[in-house]
Formats: structure tokens, sequence, C-alpha cells
């Protein structure tokens, strides 16, 4: 019976490694966390324990990948990473091979969802004056504006696009959408009228939050920049949960310092941690977070039930779950 070795570069806790285990005697899973961490801050002992248990593995599992891991790995068939999106795991030598990926598409839409309305919510009751109000200890009353009536542009109609129209449709707003995909008079759940992308302007222009839930890719670097923020009425919100390179950042701090948009939601930046000269941490009309919308108390719990599910599909030849297009970049 020939064994699958899984190499794992995240701590797993005792249940997890017992829930892959349990799946077949044929599974041998290698706890490299420690050494992937250690290689990665430079250690030369870590990376040679890490070409010894790379040169055996043919399943790694984690969030993090090892560095010039098709050539040190040359039994590897099959990649699972414990994220959505896989912009920085698609390297050069990752899209040449044969191997394959596999994402945890997904489980990321309810947490995702629930943060991007509360992105809007807080907006549209004016929490950040709320919250200068008690630091200032000033009692001033003011009318906050309600979601219901207004319009929702979402950019990217995946997983967590899809649930972001369902939730924004049950606060009982307006919701547009665009989609790689789409094709003229197309109909989605949720969704009142679906552009093609060549008709972004259009939905820029009419939306009173543009929420970006599009993966990274070559084709949507800078997928918004000057033209597309001007684009955007000077009331509405943009509000970012996908990656900080889809906005030209210089442009969007331009467009925050000069109005030309009311004001942004951010959770993800073109740096990440966010520089402390970054003009972004002091201006008035953003709110932001330290990437952490897709973050949930039982993350490992949830990837783990995709990988074994996975897993089970792999030793019996079946299709995995979440095959990552290397060709679309998702």
């Amino acid at each position: 019976m020939k064994q699958v070795n899984v190499v794992a570069t995240i701590k797993l806790d005792a249940k997890a490694a017992r829930q892959i285990t349990d799946i077949s005697e044929r599974i041998n899973l290698i706890d490299a966390a420690g050494p992937a961490l250690h290689e990665q801050e430079g250690d030369t002992a870590a990376r040679q324990q890490m070409d010894a248990l790379l040169a055996e593995a043919e399943v790694i599992y984690g969030f993090r990948l090892p560095g010039n891991v098709i050539a040190r790995a040359p039994q590897l068939k099959w990649i699972q990473v414990m994220a959505a999106g896989v912009d920085k795991y698609l390297t050069d030598e990752i899209l040449r091979s044969r191997v394959t990926v596999t994402n945890v598409s997904g489980i990321h839409a309810t947490t995702i969802g629930e943060f991007v309305l509360g992105l809007m919510l807080m907006f549209v009751k004016r929490s950040d004056l709320c919250f200068q109000l008690k630091r200032q200890k000033r009692w001033q009353q003011f009318n906050p504006g309600i979601l219901r009536g207004k319009t929702a542009g979402i950019i990217g109609l995946g997983n967590i696009g899809r649930e972001v129209a369902r939730l924004s449709k049950a606060f009982g707003m307006n919701v547009l959408a665009i989609r790689r995909s789409a094709h003229e008079g197309q109909k989605c759940r949720n969704v009142d009228k679906l552009f093609i992308p060549e008709h972004i302007d259009e939905l820029l222009g009419q939306s009173d939050f543009v929420v970006l839930t599009l993966p990274l890719t070559s084709k949507t670097h800078y997928f918004i920049g000057e033209a597309q923020l001007r684009s955007i009425s000077p009331n509405s919100y943009l509000i970012n949960i996908a990656r900080g390179n889809i906005i030209d950042e210089k442009a969007l701090v331009r467009a925050l310092e000069e109005k030309w948009i009311a004001g942004a939601g951010l959770d993800v930046f073109a740096e990440e941690p966010l520089p402390p000269d970054s003009p972004l941490w002091e201006l008035p009309n953003v709110i932001f977070s330290p990437h952490v919308a897709g973050g949930m108390d039982n993350y490992i719990e949830r990837t783990n039930g995709v990988f074994c599910e996975n897993l089970e599909r792999y030793l019996n030849k079946r299709k995995l779950l979440n095959v990552v297009n290397k060709k679309h970049g998702y």
C-alpha cells in the first residue's frame, strides 16, 4: 500500500492532525511548521531540514510555501493552501509545473460579507463621528442615514460577492454587479443588474457603495485607477476587502484628500503592514482594518474540513474541490 506523504507547514493541534490521519492508513502526516517558519527567517539548518522533508512530499498543506518548492519537491502532486486568494502562491515555477493547486474558496463568504455590511453601516450611521464625539466628550446630535434604497455596486461575483449581494438585498438595497464572465442581459440572484466589465463606469457612477470582491491577477492589478475613482460619485464610498493592489493606492489617496469620493473602507493594502508614513493613517474619511475581514475563531477547523474532503477525493482519484485555474489566477 503506497504511502502518501503530506507535509503540513501550519501547526495543527491534535484534533486537526487526527482528522487528517483518520482518513486513511496510507497518510503520513509530517509536521513541518517549525522548519518552514525558521527557514523563512533565514535559518540554514531549517532549510536543510525542509529539503529532506520536501524530497518525499506528495502533498503540501498550509499557509506558507517554501521557496523553490517545485525544484525541491520532485514528487509533489498537489498543494492545498489555507487561503482563498492565491496570488502570492502562483510563482512562475508553480505556474509552469503540473502540480495542482487548490484553495479554500467559499469559507470566507459569511465573515467577509458581514464585514462589508458592517462598513456600510458604519459609514451610513456616521460611526466615525460618534467615535470622535466620544473622544472629545462632546454631545452633538445628528441625523444618521439608512441603507435601504441605496445602491451597492459589487465588482467580482464569486462566493463573497454573492454573499454581499444577498445581505445587501436583505437591507433593502439595490444591487449592481460586474462579473468577468457575464454577458449582456444575463440575470443573477440578488442582483438587479449585472454588467459586463466593459461597462464598469456605469456601475461606478450609480453606486453609493462600490465593493471590490475580485481576485488579484495580472488583469485586475490597478483595476481601479484614477479614471475609475473619478467615475464614482463624490457622495459614494469605496470598500476593498480583496487585495490592495487592485487599487492604485496613490490615486486613492488623492481621491480621498480631494474628495472625489466620500470615503473608503479598507481591509487590504498595497503594502502590509501599512507603512507608518502612509497618508491613509491620518485621513478622516477612511475606516480600515489590518487584513482581518476573512478571519474567524474556527479558521483552522474550517480549512481542515476542506482539506480533509479533498484528501479523501485525492486518495480515491476523484476531482478535487476548489482547483485553481492557473491561467486565470483564481
